[in-house]
């Protein structure tokens, strides 16, 4: 086919348009918002998810189904206990650090859209409980059954795109919260164990955006060490 056949083909196929309206463009101006109006800083870092598969494997054998995401929940939690000013929102001139650890959980939903509902109290819960809360906001959130509180009451967000070949990202803030963690690929790779030893291990790739406003650059830093090392030893309470 001619250059011009092509040209007056294409002509033919109108564009494809999606307006930004509905729930897609208040999506788009909160991104947007967020990234206007506070200064967004991304940490990465690498950790070795050997200890959290092996729980996660002990749990199945003992009736308890839990995913990946369950365990870095609750490796979240028991982190954000021990560092409490990145489970804070920043409101007008004020840094408000939150009496509880409300974990908001990005979900993609039909449509190229993403809600981030909140499983309130987590810090509360036992890891059954988070994993029954998950499943339940998950299942209501594809269903458009969440409430305002459950959208709007998050003090710390995950979102995971581990399934993916992305091994780091840069999350945007859900704002008013200070700090966001981006879960990324995990894959085998070469890792130095006990002595020097190289071994192949399941490495994970996360990412933690920080509002520079609210928290510094060492204190995110010793946060997300802390996070890796709480999972590279996991261990459930």
């Amino acid at each position: 086919m001619s250059a011009e056949a092509l040209s007056q083909a294409d002509a033919e196929i109108p564009d494809r348009i999606i307006p930004l309206a509905g729930m897609k463009g208040m999506i788009a101006s909160k991104m947007q918002e967020s990234l206007a109006t506070s200064a967004q800083l991304t940490h990465i870092a690498e950790c070795d998810v050997t200890a959290l598969n092996t729980a996660k494997a002990r749990l199945a054998e003992s009736g308890l189904k839990a995913s990946v995401e369950d365990l870095l929940i609750h490796a979240v939690v028991a982190t954000l206990k021990k560092h409490p000013n990145l489970n804070a929102t920043l409101e007008e001139k004020a840094i408000r650090v939150k009496a509880g650890i409300n974990i908001s959980c990005a979900i993609a939903l039909p449509g190229d859209l993403l809600v981030a509902p909140a499983i309130q109290n987590a810090d509360r819960l036992s890891l059954q409980q988070r994993i029954e809360a998950r499943r339940d906001i998950v299942e209501r959130a594809r269903a458009n059954k969440l409430s305002v509180k459950e959208m709007t009451a998050g003090t710390f967000t995950i979102s995971n795109i581990g399934l993916s070949r992305v091994r780091y990202f840069t999350p945007i803030l859900n704002m008013p919260q200070v700090a966001i963690l981006g879960v990324g690929e995990t894959a085998l790779r070469p890792w130095v164990v006990g002595e020097g030893r190289i071994e192949p291990r399941p490495i994970m790739g996360l990412s933690l955006t920080f509002d520079h406003r609210a928290v510094n650059g060492a204190p995110a830093a010793t946060f997300l060490t802390d996070l890796c090392q709480a999972i590279e030893q996991f261990q459930l309470e």
